[in-house]
């Protein structure tokens, strides 16, 4: 699928360059997304401001990509689920069946994989 034209929250962005949330972020910056960095401590990074929750984005969001641990996963969903967000990928370590099930149960498409290697960014 092409996600050039789409609109991408990154839960769990970090400032930390050794954390997937900060890798995750800047290489789809780089390669020219539109993506938004979620992180309730807010932040920065590379010009991208981190927002404290997704009700907080000035637009509205197509894909979730979580990077959060699982306990946080719930939440996480939770806000995807209000905003209307239609796909949702849960990382390697950033996964927990009920928050999958949450999110389908919602009709959002849940995809337990690594958004960056599945779409070729890796």
């Amino acid at each position: 699928m092409n996600y050039q034209d789409k609109k991408i929250a990154v839960f769990g962005a970090s400032e930390d360059p050794s954390k997937y949330g900060y890798k995750i972020l800047t290489e789809l910056a780089a390669n020219g997304l539109d993506v938004y960095g979620i992180n309730p401590k807010g932040g920065h990074v590379k010009g991208h401001t981190f927002f404290p929750s997704l009700a907080e984005v000035p637009t509205s969001i197509d894909v979730a990509i979580m990077v959060v641990p699982p306990v946080a996963l719930d939440g996480a969903v939770a806000q995807c689920v209000a905003a209307g967000v239609r796909e949702i990928w849960f990382q390697p370590g950033a996964r927990s069946e009920r928050a999958y099930q949450a999110a389908q149960q919602a009709g959002i498409k849940a995809v337990n994989s690594c958004f960056m290697a599945e779409n070729g960014f890796w």
